[in-house]
């Protein structure tokens, strides 16, 4: 029985090995897109090159992106620890079962928390100190969906299983706990 046991893990391992390696040119393909956007984003930015290396926003994407493909394997524990090692080389806490979509721009970052169950879509550009948080009353899918070409300013809290529209700016200090319509900018509490 633990010898059947043993080698079900093992052709699991195989099977989850093999459909990560097929993923690696798109991957490697998003990750060139959120350098470029970092690069592009940032008028700090003097070369692509500096955004590769220098970003901390993007080297969390980097790991962030290869964690959430392992995480999409049920690899146990390895995507949450290398999540929690990003966190410490970058100050950016992004579970990998979050979903992020493409070009995403994270400015700063220290402090930025994603939680498990968030949905960032493409084009969305969030500055240091934002939490895309649970309330602490749910379980299950309990974090906000964020829609393609939002905005998210310094120290933004967004809490709970709601939406943010398609192009909106969040200012920075908010507190959001209610869907906000496409084209919205909220500020405050």
């Amino acid at each position: 029985s633990h010898g059947c046991q043993a080698s079900e893990a093992r052709r699991r391992a195989s099977e989850a090995l093999e459909g990560f390696l097929e993923r690696i040119p798109a991957v490697r393909s998003l990750l060139a897109e959120d350098a470029t956007a970092a690069y592009q984003g940032d008028p700090a930015m003097h070369h692509l090159d500096e955004a590769i290396l220098c970003c901390p926003g993007v080297s969390a994407l980097i790991v962030h992106r290869f964690a959430h493909e392992l995480h999409l394997r049920s690899v146990p524990l390895i995507p949450r620890m290398m999540s929690e090692i990003s966190h410490a080389a970058t100050g950016i806490d992004i579970h990998p079962g979050a979903v992020i979509g493409r070009r995403m721009f994270i400015d700063h970052g220290t402090g930025v928390v994603i939680g498990e169950t968030a949905v960032v879509s493409d084009g969305v550009s969030i500055l240091h100190g934002v939490t895309l948080g649970g309330t602490g009353k749910e379980r299950g899918d309990r974090h906000p969906k964020i829609g393609p070409g939002t905005m998210i300013g310094a120290g933004a809290t967004i809490l709970g299983n709601i939406s943010i529209g398609t192009c909106c700016r969040v200012g920075a200090g908010s507190v959001v706990l209610k869907d906000v319509p496409d084209n919205t900018t909220v500020a405050g509490v």
